[in-house]
């Protein structure tokens, strides 16, 4: 056999021998049956905290006033306004810079309900009381309102309660939070003597501002 064809089948044989290795190598691998295995999965679910609010609330939604301390030319009715109570749940980084809250209340005129002439919401004022203003003195009752029959008791304020006027507030909301304020008021409302006999109704409408 000559030296060229020899090497040839020499060739020949190496690739065959390579590609039996390739083969050998790549075998797939079987597990044992039976055999198996286990992936822990784990996950923390925080509490959702709802944000805190600020609102107010009223013990009642009606007050009746009586006769009570009435003169020859004036007729007085009193009442109590029903307990208002003003919560904070809010945290401190909730609060606005800068807020202030306030309860203003005003009346609409009271109507009679046999066609009498009504009587101007100027005739009904009010005294607020703190009740529970907390432990900081940092909420506070707004001034006593009276009528327009009256003489004023603080300057001007004879107007009784025809425009916003303050039942309780806070100059510093971030500074009275979280907490829970309670304020009421002595209503009373003034008219002349001849006022026309009959029943008559208001709607005093309380308004939460910050």
């Amino acid at each position: 056999m000559d030296t060229g064809k020899r090497k040839r089948l020499l060739a020949a044989g190496a690739a065959v021998g390579l590609l039996a290795g390739a083969v050998a190598v790549g075998s797939p691998a079987f597990a044992e049956p039976g055999d198996e295995a286990g992936v822990e999965v784990t996950v923390e679910i925080e509490e959702i905290r709802e944000p805190g609010v600020l609102a107010m609330t009223v013990a009642a939604d009606s007050v009746l006033l009586s006769e009570d301390g009435s003169t020859l030319l004036v007729r007085q009715f009193t009442g109590t306004l029903p307990t208002v109570t003003v919560t904070d749940t809010r945290t401190a980084d909730e609060v606005p810079a800068g807020a202030a809250w306030a309860v203003l209340g005003s009346a609409t005129d009271f109507v009679g309900d046999a066609d009498q002439a009504s009587i101007g919401a100027g005739h009904l004022g009010w005294k607020p009381k703190l009740i529970d203003g907390g432990d900081t003195g940092l909420v506070s009752e707004g001034e006593e309102v009276v009528t327009v029959l009256d003489e004023p008791t603080q300057p001007g304020n004879n107007v009784g309660l025809v425009d916003q006027e303050l039942l309780v507030s806070t100059f510093d909301s971030g500074a009275v939070t979280p907490g829970e304020y309670t304020v009421d008021a002595d209503l009373f409302l003034r008219t002349p003597a001849d006022v026309e006999a009959g029943a008559y109704t208001s709607t005093l409408t309380l308004s939460l501002f910050e």
